[in-house]
């Protein structure tokens, strides 16, 4: 394919069509204690960013915008350690529909992947939550991190059920287009640079990621805050797992999808 100088050295977007189903094929079809491995990996290095987010975000004066915008750059912490040093994270792979709809792998094979990958991720943000109440990191800043905590979990499952969806749609939604713009980089630097600005934005924005929630919740549930159950916690994860994938699958892997590889070309090269 001629290079477009708008690019430059960058993969153009049907060529990340093309890449993006091609890895589609290869997750689904790994074995499945390398999945597991590499999404429990993931699950911590999601907890790891969302810790480092409510690190930043405690007794911070700097006003509303500029404390989530700081806290959102500390959270890409957890996709750039999935990215780059490599790990399997179920929002992400919600970009292997487009294998699916090529006809490239079959369903059950999809939601192998899917299942695998959710089960390691909830692992290794339960051991990470483990983790941190043994290094009582919620007494931080003079016990500020751990009422910090507290708030985002007790805001969390006081979210209305279309709420929690609708943000589990629209956090997918930038989280899948971050992991496309990093597919369309070469070195370390363009992934890093390609997925800064929308997993920012998802966090700035206050949208639900059911990975993160994983750590969030139990972690509020440890710390014991009124108001908050395992009921509760349960409700809030189902409902944004059902709307990140309804973002990640519909409204991502879909639509591009239908605007590159909807003749039938699957994973060919174009």
């Amino acid at each position: 394919m001629d290079r477009d100088p708008l690019f430059g050295d960058a993969y153009q977007p049907r060529e990340i069509a093309h890449r993006v189903t091609r890895m589609g094929v290869a997750k689904a079809r790994a074995d499945a204690l390398t999945l597991l491995v590499l999404a429990t990996l993931a699950g911590a290095f999601i907890s790891l960013g969302a810790l480092f987010f409510a690190v930043v975000v405690t007794g911070s004066e700097l006003g509303f915008g500029i404390t989530r915008l700081l806290g959102g750059l500390s959270f890409c912490l957890g996709l750039a350690l999935v990215v780059v040093a490599g790990a399997e994270l179920f929002t992400g792979n919600n970009l292997l529909a487009m294998a699916w709809a090529s006809g490239e792998i079959r369903g059950r094979e999809l939601l192998r992947n899917w299942g695998l990958v959710y089960l390691g991720n909830v692992l290794g943000c339960l051991g990470t939550v483990v983790l941190a109440v043994w290094a009582d990191i919620a007494a931080l800043g003079g016990g500020g991190l751990g009422e910090t905590l507290r708030e985002i979990a007790l805001a969390k499952v006081a979210l209305g059920p279309m709420a929690a969806f609708a943000r589990g749609i629209l956090c997918n939604v930038l989280v899948c287009l971050a992991v496309w713009l990093a597919m369309g980089g070469h070195s370390v630097t363009d992934k890093l640079l390609g997925l800064l600005l929308p997993i920012s934005a998802f966090v700035a924005l206050g949208f639900e990621h059911s990975v993160a929630n994983w750590f969030f919740l139990p972690m509020g549930l440890w710390l014991a805050p009124p108001g908050l159950g395992m009921a509760a916690a349960l409700l809030n994860l189902s409902l944004v797992t059902a709307g990140n994938i309804v973002g990640g699958t519909l409204l991502v892997a879909g639509v591009y999808w239908l605007a590159y590889l909807r003749d039938g070309q699957g994973g060919a090269d174009p």
